[in-house]
């Protein structure tokens, strides 16, 4: 019994780290040009570039309006666009900043409200590279009416001959791939209850 717990954890260990590794050389991936969606939403954290992009694809007509998600709530307007992202006057009536969420998963719930109450139902979403599967995988949970379409902004953390021989570099990009099995994990949970009402639903009897 002893032997098959050891081997139990031998075949773990060996899954998240091939796991881990698939992880961060995918993460590297640089961004695809985006076609035009209906609007773009940029999350806050990490580098200034998440906004600076978010203000880019903006002004480069790659939708709409800009949803800039998670402004600290001591942070003015003015301070954000004006001073920190030096936005043209011209763009500024059509960005919007929330203040509502403190985290990913809040990030994804102030998105999806904001574009329900404009019908918004594709959106490109901007930020860090190896933030982006578990921003894309939230939001989907959040809104899965919508085409969400990545544009990662890439990140020293993810150069592999940084996190391949620095480990603060390496248990960054760890530390977010087990948040993102979590959400995995969550999501997974979540279809298996959708599948039980569903066949409860069809087998009223």
């Amino acid at each position: 019994m002893r032997g098959l717990f050891t081997w139990a954890i031998i075949i773990a260990v060996v899954a998240f780290v091939a796991g881990f590794w698939g992880f961060a050389e995918n993460v590297r991936e640089p961004a695809q040009e985006p076609e035009r969606a209906d609007a773009i939403v940029a999350l806050t954290g990490g580098s200034l570039e998440r906004l600076s992009t978010g203000v880019r694809l903006l002004e480069e007509r790659k939708g709409e309006r800009l949803l800039i998600s998670g402004v600290n709530r001591v942070v003015t307007d003015e301070e954000l666009l004006d001073a920190a992202l030096n936005v043209d006057p011209a763009i500024a009536d059509r960005i919007d900043l929330g203040r509502s969420a403190e985290d990913t998963l809040g990030n994804a719930a102030e998105t999806a409200a904001w574009a329900r109450e404009r019908n918004y139902t594709r959106l490109i979403l901007v930020t860090d590279d190896y933030h982006m599967p578990r921003s894309h995988a939230e939001l989907s949970l959040a809104l899965p009416e919508a085409q969400i379409v990545p544009y990662p902004v890439r990140t020293r953390w993810t150069d592999p001959a940084l996190w391949r021989s620095d480990l603060a570099a390496a248990s960054r990009i760890g530390a977010e791939y087990v948040k993102y099995l979590v959400i995995r994990g969550r999501e997974a949970v979540l279809s298996l209850g959708k599948s039980d009402e569903e066949e409860s639903a069809a087998d009223p009897a």
